[in-house]
């Protein structure tokens, strides 16, 4: 079975510092301390196992926000390296657009062969527990005026949010018709205990899949459900290729996160016994195609 895996991370704790694996919690992920150990292009081909990577795609990994560069740096040393297979083919590196520095840190950026996007997240949420970043970005005015730099640098956003924040995320996408938006985990279906929670995810996804340059990654859906199954995942899969179709939707592992509640081969497994009754170039853009295409690898 061959993929390009489009959301994967990669960490060295020996070379650089990574503030949520220094002291590692416990949230609604897992327990940051089962990943408080070095992850490389090595380990990532040993859980591969019988699948066939053929490139992946590397998104920041919450590495010192201090200095966000040094992780695209290193990266780039990563995939220009012997024995690599030129892993990660496509770097989606870290910056905060409120910053001063946010166009000096995106030229540093762009001075990497591999790279082909940032990613802020923008997780906000009324439970502590799913709250990532406390603050709502997308309402900040000098985040808006910096979004648009993205543009001036050719550079994709992939866009971690929850079904709550998805119009103000239709609007962003909206007023930025040239920059390609890609949205990860599935849109991050967090608020399942009622009918409300489900159908705030299926029509913010609906929404978002009306403007023409937003994508989706299948991805990162373990997260919320640690004791998955094939069966536990098909609705959310079927929902989101049928909500953004088979041109706009891509199969990521969010390994080694996902690491924490399955195997490399079982993931990759469901989502092909998922999707088995697609045609063969139905196939090949959600496990390949469209990966290449959007990060232009």
């Amino acid at each position: 079975m061959q993929v390009v895996d489009p959301h994967i991370h990669l960490w060295d704790l020996k070379a650089h510092h990574y503030p949520w694996l220094a002291k590692p919690g416990v949230s609604f992920v897992g327990n940051a301390r089962d990943l408080k150990h070095d992850y490389l292009v090595a380990d990532l081909h040993a859980d591969a196992q019988d699948i066939d990577v053929l490139k992946v795609v590397h998104v920041e990994a919450n590495h010192d926000p201090a200095d966000p560069v040094e992780e695209t740096r290193w990266l780039q040393s990563v995939a220009d390296s012997a024995g690599s297979r030129g892993m990660p083919q496509a770097i989606v590196a870290a910056v905060d657009l409120c910053a001063p520095n946010a166009a000096q840190v995106l030229e540093g950026h762009t001075a990497f062969a591999n790279l082909r996007g940032v990613r802020q997240i923008l997780n906000v949420h009324s439970d502590p527990l799913y709250d990532y970043v406390g603050r709502h970005l997308m309402r900040d005015p000098l985040w808006c005026e910096n979004f648009s730099l993205l543009r001036r640098y050719g550079l994709s956003f992939d866009m971690q949010l929850y079904p709550s924040q998805m119009d103000e995320a239709v609007a962003l996408a909206n007023a930025h018709p040239d920059t390609q938006f890609i949205v990860n985990h599935a849109g991050m279906f967090v608020d399942r205990s009622s009918v409300e929670g489900y159908r705030a995810w299926r029509d913010g996804m609906r929404r978002l899949s009306a403007c023409g340059n937003v994508a989706v990654k299948i991805s990162g859906l373990a997260m919320f459900d640690h004791r998955w199954t094939v069966e536990s995942l098909r609705p959310y899969v079927l929902e989101t290729i049928d909500t953004f179709g088979t041109a706009r939707a891509m199969f990521a592992s969010n390994f080694p996160v996902d690491r924490l509640f399955g195997s490399y081969t079982d993931l990759w497994h469901a989502y092909a016994s998922i999707v088995e009754g697609a045609s063969a170039d139905e196939k090949t853009a959600l496990f390949r195609s469209n990966a290449e295409r959007f990060y232009r690898i």
